[in-house]
């Protein structure tokens, strides 16, 4: 068997399921306990290269510039134009191939700008992976992995590279995107058998990239990246994707329509030309020209730049873009449902009390007793919180305990960080209780039985420790807990405290034990966790995030219902929705688990409009609720961050994901990942995806008004009888100057006022609605008018140049247009010049180069144009300034009608 000359070469990455992990360790020169150090990871990463699959969608700049050319009336435009210069005017040809070129270097611009940005936006957005280096638990980059890296993996983690397993807990991982098979695979770390192992889905001791643990927790050892991996060798095989998001297939397809439009008035033009004597070649350069110059083939590929950048804008404000689509659907959000912990509240767990035999205690008092003791040793014991520790030569951890223990000492799931450091008040220290009793056996925590267990050795047998929800604890307990044996347990007393904690705002865990002479078989679970013994309830409070109540405000103006759904107490839930306003009264009704396992799917459909607390929810129950608001209208977008969240993310219209709390596959099934897990975030990237979609209309009438103006002006020109106003070059100059910075600047055009007091907008809404159509063909025949009626008058009045002027008003008019469209409502004085810099100094650097083609001299010949008067100019800037004053005229009457309540009714283009 050929050996790939970048593994060692005494095994290769399909074999390592056949070798032992301490043999494989071995030969890739690591220590399972500490890890490589740096400097070796760099220099086999130099070796082996990124642990990333090949991009085939990702085009190289030549071909980037080649696309420029591929447009058929560009080929069309080139070939006439040489003709021409073969038996015509040599500086025509050869201008109109500059232009021409110079457009092709403006798109390419744009195509290689989308492209960075995209490209930005997956390295944003690529998985991390957990490793051992250097004796030091580190996060990076998955791309960063190299073969003989130490891999430590957890429930909820996509595989970043192919593993051999070296060490489970109970590790399952779903291999079905590798496999196809549904299944989950129980893993183990045995070496196998050659003969049995022909399937990968039977290499039980791998586990490959690409694939995703869904239980328990491993350690397993990088021996494949990249495209060696089992992923990359079907990688290979696949070719780019489609990246078009829905509106750009939707513009596609609008302008493959409008082409033909414009073909066909062309073709007239052309005829009408050359039946009142005009040069055919002529006419032939002034119709393709303006076929050029009118169709909008490059309309998708500027949405993609405006859709991307928006995109990168958007990680400013913590929420990162996975799914271009998304940026354009922000803005028809109707209803934002959200987790409560981290999201909505700070993710910053405290203690607040422990009541163990009627007794209550707070972290800073004496302990009352042994029974408040044990449950903090339980809280302690029954924890996957570890402190900050760094892993010696011989595979020992060392800490340095701190008397003064803070949250950021331990790292963890906030509400187990809390409960060490409540132990900890209570004068245990949870790595002398792990040393002391160390843990055999866990039952991982999982959201159907809302409770975790783990197994310690200790006084000649073993203890099991539970914690969880008292609704799921408290039926199984059948005593109190006390040193000198069970005492009667009042569960219904006992389950009225907790909801009555819960009503605090608290959220209360249950604490409890049973012995074991030995250690028992976990796959009688059912069995292992009855009959314990109560140890005590334990309260914690996460607070509010102080900007979430102002998110919320802001949800509500904008239209948007925020809906709480929460695996916490029902009663802790309306406590913190209450005090964000997400509910308006104390005793506002929420819907349990239970209550959603009772009703059918109409009668959630009925309810589901005045319900906006869900709480003891299932992941299952997530797309229930989904469906049924989505039944009723809605467009949802959901949060969640857990393995059984990603259903739910991909069923809504927006999944959002946690990017610090997250597991891999919540972020995979996202389309939106909140970088600081906050729910303020999720309004902030509505808002900012309002203010993206609101410029890409802004872009679309300003490029698609200016295109009805050229059109109009050369196809009305010869039925009015007068001379074709504008020559090849000048139609093409105008294309190349108003379409290029001017449109691209809109992109920078802050959010409109109010952005976030105007309802949703409905997906199925046509970018061309609100009036648009209307306003393309009107202030496009607005502005061939003018240029029509400079014309008219400059020939009556004997002017000779005329052209020149028609040239200079057809220029200005798209940019006074451009700025009177910077809002579809306020007035251009209300906004100020210079809120807009970028499309300021596009403006003013396209007039200058407009000037420059009048009153350069030795431009004059290569544009066919003569200086003007000051009068002259006067009178093509006061043109102009008509665009300007007929849109403030209309953005006016807008207003207006809006004032009056009375709605606008356009039909959908």
């Amino acid at each position: 068997m050929q050996t790939d000359p970048t593994y060692p070469a005494n095994v290769t990455p399909s074999e390592a399921h056949l070798r032992s992990a301490q043999e494989l360790a071995a030969t890739y020169r690591v220590n399972p306990h500490t890890g490589l150090r740096d400097d070796e990871a760099a220099q086999r990463a130099h070796q082996h290269g990124a642990n990333e699959l090949q991009d085939h969608a990702r085009r190289g700049p030549l071909a980037l510039l080649a696309d420029q050319f591929k447009d058929f009336m560009v080929l069309v435009l080139l070939g006439a134009a040489v003709i021409s210069g073969v038996i015509g005017d040599l500086t025509d040809t050869l201008v109109i191939l500059v232009i021409v070129v110079l457009n092709a270097i403006i798109g390419f611009v744009q195509a290689w700008r989308a492209d960075q940005a995209m490209a930005a936006l997956r390295q944003l957005s690529a998985a991390h992976a957990t490793v051992l280096r250097g004796g030091e638990v580190q996060v990076v980059p998955a791309s960063v992995l190299v073969p003989g890296d130490i891999v430590l993996l957890e429930a909820g983690n996509q595989i970043p590279a192919d593993l051999r397993l070296i060490e489970i807990a109970q590790l399952q991982v779903d291999e079905s995107a590798l496999t196809g098979e549904s299944v989950t695979v129980a893993k183990q770390t045995d070496t196998l058998a050659a003969q049995d192992t022909s399937a990968l889905g039977d290499r039980v001791n791998m586990a490959f990239k690409g694939t995703t643990a869904t239980h328990g927790r491993a350690r397993g050892l990088v021996v494949a990246t990249g495209m060696h991996t089992e992923l990359g060798k079907v990688a290979r095989l696949l070719g780019g994707e489609d990246r078009s998001t829905p509106l750009q297939l939707r513009l596609a397809a609008f302008g493959k329509r409008l082409a033909l439009g414009v073909i066909a008035i062309c073709i007239v033009i052309f005829a009408v030309g050359v039946l009142r004597g005009e040069s055919p070649l002529l006419m032939a350069l002034t119709a393709i020209s303006l076929a050029v110059a009118a169709i909008p083939e490059a309309l998708p590929a500027v949405v993609t730049v405006l859709l991307a950048l928006g995109a990168r804008r958007m990680v400013a404000v913590k929420a990162l873009v996975r799914r271009l689509p998304s940026v354009e659907t922000l803005g028809s959000v109707t209803t934002i449902c959200s987790d409560k912990t981290g999201t909505l509240t700070q993710n910053h767990m405290h203690a607040e009390l422990l009541l163990a035999q009627g007794q209550r205690w707070a972290p800073g008092d004496p302990l009352p007793g042994p029974v408040h003791a044990e449950a903090l040793r339980a809280a302690a014991l029954c924890n996957d919180a570890a402190r900050h520790a760094r892993v010696d030569d011989d595979g020992t951890a060392t800490t340095t305990p701190n008397p003064d223990a803070h949250p950021t000492d331990w790292q963890g799931d906030p509400t187990e960080t809390a409960l060490v450091l409540a132990a900890h008040a209570g004068g245990l220290d949870k790595a002398q209780l792990d040393a002391a009793t160390p843990r055999v056996q866990e039952q991982p925590f999982d959201s159907d039985r809302k409770r975790m267990t783990t197994f310690h050795r200790g006084g000649g047998g073993f203890v099991a420790y539970t914690k969880g929800a008292p609704e799921s604890v408290l039926p199984r307990c059948t005593a109190q807990w006390t040193p000198e044996g069970g005492q009667p347990l009042d569960t219904a007393a006992v389950l009225a405290t907790a909801n009555q904690l819960a009503t605090q705002g608290l959220r209360v865990l249950a604490l409890a034990r049973r012995d074991h002479a030995r250690l028992p078989d976990t796959n009688a679970l059912d069995d292992v966790e009855s009959q314990m013994a109560l140890l005590g309830l334990i309260a914690l409070i996460d607070p509010p995030r102080p900007e979430a109540q102002a998110a919320v405000r802001d949800c509500m103006s904008a239209g948007i219902t925020p809906v709480m759904i929460t695996g916490d107490h029902p009663a802790t839930a309306r406590a913190i929705a209450h005090r964000l306003g997400i509910v308006a009264h104390a005793d506002a009704p929420v819907l349990t688990g239970a209550d959603l396992a009772q009703l059918d799917d109409a009668a959630l459909r009925a309810q589901v409009e005045q319900v906006h607390v869900y709480a003891r929810v299932d992941p299952a129950q997530k797309i229930r609720i989904v469906e049924a608001l989505q039944a009723q209208g809605h467009f949802v977008a959901m949060t969640g961050d857990g393995v059984n969240d990603a259903p739910a993310l991909k069923r809504a219209d927006i999944g959002v994901s946690m990017g610090k709390g997250g597991t891999d596959v919540a972020r995979e099934a996202s389309s939106l990942v909140l970088l600081d897990d906050n729910f303020a975030t999720i309004v902030a990237a509505v808002r900012e995806g309002r203010r993206i979609y609101d410029n890409i209309r802004k872009f679309v009438r300003y490029a698609m008004t200016g295109n009805s103006g050229e059109i109009w002006t050369i196809f009305l020109a010869p039925l009015l009888l007068l001379p074709i106003p504008l020559l090849p070059i000048h139609i093409l100059w105008v294309n190349l100057v108003t379409d290029g910075l001017p449109g691209l600047a809109l992109a920078a055009e802050p959010a409109e006022r109010g952005i976030m007091q105007r309802p949703p907008r409905p997906p199925n809404e046509s970018l061309f609605a609100q009036g648009m159509w209307q306003h393309i063909l009107g202030m496009g025949l607005l502005i061939a008018g003018l240029c029509l009626a400079v014309q008219a008058w400059a020939l009556h009045t004997g002017h000779a140049h005329w052209q020149t002027m028609v040239f200079t008003v057809l220029t200005l008019a798209q940019m006074a247009h451009v700025m009177a469209i910077r809002s579809e409502s306020e007035p251009l004085w209300r906004l100020g010049l210079a809120s807009n810099r970028p499309l300021l100094g596009a403006v003013l650097l396209t007039f200058a180069l407009q000037m420059a083609t009048i009153y350069v001299p030795f431009l004059n010949p290569i544009f066919r144009t003569a200086p003007l008067s000051l009068g002259e100019l006067g009178i093509c800037v006061a043109a102009a300034l008509v665009v300007y004053c007929v849109v403030e005229l209309e953005k006016a009457w807008r207003r207006k009608r809006r004032a009056s309540g009375t709605a606008i009714d356009d039909p959908a283009a």
